[in-house]
């Protein structure tokens, strides 16, 4: 249970970071159904960050988005298609690099902070 927590957490920092490159609401790319189609690739961009910059299993990263392996996969495989415009792929290793940069701190047992 604490894994899919962590998972969504993850998710959700994707679903941000995608959501604000796209000018787009982040309950837009939450929401079950597509919204606008800027709105369904921040959703298949958010997707591909959680597998690429989280190290998430397709499986993993289908669950945190609440949906399934195969919704996941497609996602990564269309924007790894959208890769071979040298705009969007360094707009994307940007992205990435943004959401790997980021600082986690685990609280150990006994309370004591650590990295």
């Amino acid at each position: 249970m604490e894994r899919l927590a962590d998972d969504v957490a993850r998710a959700r920092l994707a679903q941000s970071a995608a959501a604000y490159a796209f000018g787009v609401p982040q309950q837009d790319l939450e929401a079950p159904t597509r919204h606008s189609r800027e709105a369904a690739l921040a959703r298949q961009v958010a997707m591909y960050l959680a597998h690429v910059a989280f190290e998430l299993p397709l499986t993993r990263v289908g669950q945190a988005f609440g949906r399934d392996r195969s919704t996941a996969a497609h996602a990564c495989h269309r924007i790894e298609d959208r890769r071979d415009d040298r705009e969007f792929d360094a707009w994307m290793d940007a992205l990435e690099e943004s959401l790997r940069g980021t600082p986690r701190i685990l609280v150990q047992s006994g309370g004591e902070e650590g990295a």
